[in-house]
């Protein structure tokens, strides 16, 4: 018999290494509603958890009614392995998302579906069917020039026409073919996060995440929020024309034609990783004009935002933003099973599409059923989940935007919308205290803090992976004012310590 052997760390020991030095390698053992718990000296420890899996919480962790359910389902051996085979199931659960949908963007038209295991997979089938639309787009096109290559040639023919019409299909079809061989591009905002699988990475900003990566899959062009016209800009200095062959004049002549350079524009209603912050109004409405005149779809990844923890189903949908494809997971799995899924809008589904992409454990019924229970908790009470998210996160938002009165020198920012708030730390580089200087300088500032608050205050957050400065709070609906309280006293330590105590328990552990 094998003897396993305990003493080494073997999965991703050096991630571990640096949790370490900030006192956040804890071992978890139990979590209920927004509490975690480990054992220390024999006792259990209860921490207040603002992570909430990055956002895969809303209804809390080991939710009881969902608890029962997977349970029922497990014991009465739902068939998970029986792929290649009617799901039903999985038709309910778009039809439920279908239903949510229509209400909240008042449009009558429905979305097909492709099931995944995660949010990663999901934006990587976005990825492919957007390339397959455009993959599409341009076969008809090619189509095209070869019918007016052939009119060109035959009115040169019979003299309806005068040129060399073959170094003008020669030139020009070594031209196009440059192009038809080109790769894609996407578009996406400054701070995006979107996975980090081959092509998911791509859409991802931070360049610690994509740059090793950028040769495996097609690239993006990042386009920043806050500068008008920006997107327009892009746009127009990547165009690229076909050659086309007309006939004007008597002359066979080259004429251009828009190649589709871009296969979609990808974004998030709300910036998870690239530090919570919300697209505006203006640039949703600037996304929504770009991709109708490209002929793209808008992508949208409501993965981290979305499922009503903004206090609407859709987060985009308070900001007018509508969606061709729509990317969900996390919290769709009610925090317990892996369930993820694309939904694309019925008039650019592209059925072809079902045969090129699958996935083993996608659409299994524990995972479909699950969600279906999830959708039915959210919608339950007319919607009891959304109003209380939207109620909660008002009060945590406020609670913050207190504090950042209170310590106006320490906290340049707090946004969001909901139960997802960001609360962003002033630059520490000039700081007096060395400590701070040197925590600022290591690039884990927001790590050291949370370990600070999980060490001292038994309350878990994480900062932002591309905005180390902003703290994340993701709860459940759980979140009491008491939990807010307990917060706001926390944070007032963090405070207090980078203003008045040049930051000395902030410094790294080990």
């Amino acid at each position: 018999m094998t003897t396993i052997e305990n003493a080494q760390d073997y999965a991703e020991p050096y991630l571990l290494g640096v949790l370490a030095t900030a006192g956040l390698d804890v071992e978890y053992t139990r979590g209920e509603a927004d509490t975690l718990y480990y054992r220390k000296d024999g006792q259990e420890v209860a921490v207040l958890d603002f992570v909430g899996g990055y956002g895969s919480t809303l209804l809390g962790h080991s939710n009881p009614e969902l608890i029962e359910h997977a349970r029922e389902l497990l014991a009465g051996q739902t068939p998970i392995h029986a792929q290649f085979s009617r799901h039903s199931y999985a038709n309910r659960v778009v039809s439920q998302l279908n239903s949510i949908i229509r209400r909240e963007l008042d449009d009558d038209e429905n979305y097909f579906a492709i099931f995944a295991n995660s949010g990663a997979e999901a934006i990587e089938a976005a990825m492919k069917h957007a390339e397959f639309e455009r993959f599409a787009r341009i076969a008809g096109l090619r189509a095209e020039l070869e019918a007016n290559v052939e009119a060109a040639r035959a009115a040169v023919a019979d003299g309806r026409a005068s040129g060399d019409i073959e170094a003008l299909v020669a030139a020009a079809t070594a031209h196009n073919d440059g192009l038809f061989a080109s790769t894609p591009l996407f578009l996406s905002p400054v701070g995006s996060f979107h996975g980090k699988l081959a092509g998911s990475v791509q859409l991802t900003y931070n360049p610690i995440y994509r740059s090793v990566f950028s040769a495996l899959a097609a690239q993006a062009r990042f386009v920043p929020m806050d500068q008008p016209g920006a997107l327009d800009e892009i746009v127009a200095a990547e165009r690229r024309d076909l050659h086309d062959l007309e006939i004007a004049g008597g002359r066979v002549r080259v004429t251009p034609r828009s190649f589709p350079v871009f296969c979609a524009l990808v974004l998030e209603p709300i910036l998870g990783e690239g530090g919570i912050h919300e697209v505006p109004v203006e640039f949703a409405k600037d996304v929504n004009r770009v991709a109708a005149d490209l002929g793209i779809p808008v992508v949208v990844d409501e993965i981290q935002a979305g499922m009503g923890r903004t206090g609407a189903f859709l987060s985009s949908s308070h900001l007018g933003l509508r969606g061709d494809y729509y990317a969900m997971a996390k919290s769709l799995g009610g925090g317990i099973a892996k369930a993820a899924v694309l939904l694309v809008r019925e008039s650019r589904y592209l059925r072809d599409f079902e045969m090129m992409h699958s996935s083993t454990f996608a659409k299994d019924s524990f995972s479909c059923l699950m969600a279906e229970k999830v959708l039915g908790v959210l919608e339950a009470n007319d919607g009891e989940v959304y109003r209380t998210a939207a109620q909660r996160g008002s009060e945590l938002l406020t609670a913050l935007r207190g504090l950042r009165a209170e310590f106006p020198t320490v906290i340049a920012d707090v946004r969001g919308r909901g139960l997802m708030a960001g609360l962003e730390f002033a630059n520490l580089a000039e700081a007096d205290s060395q400590v701070l200087r040197e925590l600022d300088g290591s690039g884990f500032f927001g790590y050291y803090v949370s370990g600070f608050l999980l060490r001292e205050h038994n309350i878990r957050t994480f900062p932002t992976s591309s905005a180390v400065y902003t703290l994340r709070f993701e709860p459940s609906v759980h979140l009491t004012t008491s939990d807010i309280d307990r917060l706001i006293v926390a944070l007032r330590d963090v405070c207090l310590e980078i203003r008045d105590a040049e930051g000395a328990r902030l410094a790294p552990i080990a």
